[in-house]
């Protein structure tokens, strides 16, 4: 057969491909079997093999890759690809720590299937081993103990056992591994015969299993005579200043045996062999337990004795004067002891000297200086007692004298700078100069007093203080400072607020005024309305106010008063003012409202009192003319008139002519004549008045004629009837036109 083309090759190879990748070609996992052989319980050192088979239906699809996981306790322990169906674990040999619940998993692309779980359960475990590095140690001597299970696998627990020949074992030590042996360093203290054992135990899912105990070792634990003996030369009761020697020896030791010397855990001396010697002058404080050890290994043994030390003296005391050194004041160390056996010591043969900072500055029992800085340190005096066996030197406790600086003058100021009168501020007060810690007591009228105490270098103390109202209540604020108990305090006051804040006051109540007064505004005039406080920091704004027209004027001043000018003063502003003041502490004040009442103008008021005046006049005219008008009348002998009750002009009268033109008239005629003559009349002076609201009924009167000249005028006896008429103007004055009753007697001749 010739080989295929290369171009078949490659469609080949790409065909492969794509049924790998999943084209066309279909599957499903039919069934995953998982079998333990030889069976599912075995003892411990079997061998068993775990075979995992699948079974997988699909369309045609070449090298079908199966992938399989074996977990024990869902725990992977073995993987594998494969294009069998079939794979196979072995354990071989199975141990205890293979025991568990085991589950084969098959992938196959995107699809997977797990088998049933199969237990396998391995009966059985190793005895362990127990190896010692001897079996004959001392007592308290330690030794190695290795207990080992080298077939089995997994996490062991070890527990080592001892036992008596008689009563019951106990466990000695439990150690736990992850690996098959453990060692154990163990060291016996009772002395004897003894057996040592051990075992272990394996922690499994299904329950913990426990090994058999391992072949029982045999010790003998042999004494170790290494105790040391001491001894103490003169005696154990001594006076200070003695010389004593103490001896530590141990009998027959071992070889590498140490020795030691030791008073309060201190070693004084310290050998490799068999004894020691160590002589020392005793002190006061030497009284005590004196320990002599003896070491082998990691065996020791110790023996003590105690002894005491009596004192002759006690031990210096320094003391100053006075407590507090303040800088520049004098102070006084001295140096003093107390005799106990005046037989031993004499007070007069006693040394001192007084050091500071181990630099003696006096060879005396009292030392005197001047408190300077430098002078501050670490105090302290020795006392110095020489006889002919001995020498005693003690010295005293450290003193440390810290020479304080006097404080300054306190500065107080306000926190932020600002002091808002009204509001709670902080105030802090500070001294420049002073050693630490420095008391700071702050006193105000009316509160109890707060003491701040300030311990770190450049801190302040700060005071929270509740509101004050006045600058007279900053004056009496103090504040002293002290540190020492024997110096006056120095005192800040309130006047450097005063010099060093800013201090804001709120204004006060304003009240507005006008200029001229109230009483005195009336039109075509200025008008000035003033703005006024009686205190208040500056700049102060000042804003007035209509309660008609509302905003009116603006001002930001530095003086306690301003004014707002309104020109040509009219009606229209008449009514409510008031003003509104506040400065930077943001509180604003407001006047009373006052009520401006606008007077009219002179010449207004000139006008009407000429009106008045004209007004007047006319009535008292009026009523002039009223009064002198009948005596007129009586004076017109003769006349007939008819006047109006109203102001009008239009008049009737008949004058004496006129009645005599009318008697030499015909008689018949004449009472006609007069009536035309009355009516026309009257109905003229109708016609010059203003026509009345309504039409009244004309009124009649009687006039008696003289008799007519028999000369001139027929004769002719009786009266003759004149009638008027009357009626009202539209003033509602009743006008009259009547012809009043003449009777007028003329003899007719």
């Amino acid at each position: 057969m010739g080989s295929r083309p290369p171009g078949l090759l490659f469609l080949t190879s790409l065909l492969h491909i794509w049924h790998c990748a999943g084209g066309q070609g279909s599957y499903t996992i039919d069934t995953v079997l998982l079998t333990i052989e030889p069976r599912n319980t075995v003892q411990s050192g079997t061998a068993v093999r775990l075979r995992c088979q699948v079974s997988v239906s699909h369309s045609n699809i070449p090298n079908l890759i199966h992938s399989f996981q074996l977990t024990r306790d869902d725990v992977p322990i073995y993987t594998k690809n494969a294009t069998e169906d079939t794979v196979e674990y072995a354990i071989n040999p199975a141990r205890a720590a293979d025991s568990g619940n085991y589950e084969c998993r098959v992938s196959v692309k995107n699809k997977a299937k797990a088998s049933n779980s199969q237990k396998l359960d391995v009966k059985g475990l190793q005895t362990p081993t127990l190896h010692l590095t001897t079996l004959t140690p001392y007592e308290n001597e330690e030794f190695k103990a290795t207990c080992s299970a080298p077939e089995e696998k997994g996490p062991l627990i070890f527990q080592f056992y001892l036992r008596f020949r008689t009563g019951s074992p106990k466990v000695i030590k439990q150690l736990s591994q992850g690996g098959n042996s453990s060692t154990a360093t163990l060291r016996l203290s009772h002395i004897g015969n003894c057996i040592l054992y051990c075992d272990y135990e394996i922690r499994l899912v299904s329950g913990n299993q426990k090994s058999n105990s391992s072949k029982e070792a045999e010790l003998i634990v042999k004494a170790l005579h290494i105790t040391p003996v001491i001894n103490i030369l003169p005696s154990n009761n001594l006076s200070e200043g003695d010389i004593i020697e103490v001896v530590c020896r141990v009998v027959t030791p071992p070889s590498n045996t140490e020795v030691f010397l030791t008073k309060d855990k201190v070693i004084l001396k310290q050998v490799r062999a068999a004894a020691l010697s160590h002589k020392f002058t005793v002190r006061e404080d030497d009284s005590g337990e004196l320990v002599c050890k003896a070491e082998w290994g990691s065996v020791q043994k110790e023996t003590s004795q105690r002894i005491t030390v009596r004192s002759l003296f006690s031990k210096p005391q320094l003391t100053v004067e006075p407590t507090d050194v303040v800088e520049g004041d004098h102070f006084k160390l001295t140096c003093s002891v107390t005799i106990h056996d005046s037989n031993e010591i004499e007070k007069k043969t006693m040394q001192y000297s007084i050091f500071k900072d181990n630099t003696e500055v006096a060879n005396t029992t009292t030392y005197f200086t001047v408190a300077q800085l430098s002078a501050s340190g670490n105090y302290t005096c020795n006392a110095t007692s020489h006889s002919l066996t001995r020498t005693i030197v003690k010295e005293s406790q450290k003193y440390v004298v810290k020479v304080k600086v006097p404080v300054s003058e306190p500065v107080l100021s306000v926190v932020g700078g600002t002091l808002f009168l009204g509001k709670p501020f902080l105030l802090s007060c500070y001294s420049q100069r002073g050693t630490l810690p420095i008391n700071y007591t702050l006193y105000q009228p009316r509160i109890p007093n707060d003491v701040k105490v300030v311990s770190k270098p450049g801190e302040k103390a700060i005071f929270n203080l509740t509101s004050i109202t006045q600058i007279s209540d900053i004056k009496n604020i103090l504040c002293h400072a002290t540190n020492s108990r024997l110096k006056p305090p120095m005192a800040g006051t309130g006047e450097q607020l005063l010099k060093w804040s800013n201090i804001i006051e709120p204004v006060s109540k304003p009240h507005l005024t006008t200029e001229p007064r109230m009483e005195d505004i009336s039109e075509g005039y200025n008008m000035t309305l003033v703005c006024s406080v009686q205190s208040g920091s500056f700049p102060i704004n000042f804003t007035w106010y209509s309660t008609r027209k509302g905003f009116l004027d603006y001002k930001i001043s530095w003086k306690l008063k301003e004014s707002h000018s309104i020109s040509n003063v009219k009606g229209d502003h008449a009514g409510g003012y008031y003003c509104q003041c506040t400065n930077p502490a943001n509180k604003t004040k407001r006047s009373a409202i006052i009520i401006i009442g606008v007077k009219m103008a002179g010449w207004k008021k000139g006008l009407i009192a000429v009106f008045c005046l004209l007004f007047l006049m006319a009535i008292v005219l009026f009523l002039f003319y009223k009064k002198r008008l009948p005596k007129l009348k009586t004076r017109r002998t003769g006349t007939l008139s008819v006047k109006a009750a109203s102001t009008k002009v239009g008049r009737l009268s008949l004058i004496q002519a006129e009645v005599n033109e009318a008697a030499n008239a015909t008689p018949g005629m004449m009472g006609k004549s007069i009536w035309s003559e009355h009516v026309s009349g009257s109905e003229s002076d109708d016609n010059c008045s203003t026509n009345t609201p309504e039409k009244r009924e004309p009124q009649y009167s009687e006039v008696q004629l003289r008799q007519a000249d028999p000369s001139r005028v027929p004769v002719k006896q009786g009266t003759d009837t004149v009638h008027g008429e009357v009626r009202n103007s539209q003033q509602g004055v009743q006008e009259v036109a009547d012809a009043r009753n003449i009777s007028q007697t003329e003899t007719v001749q």
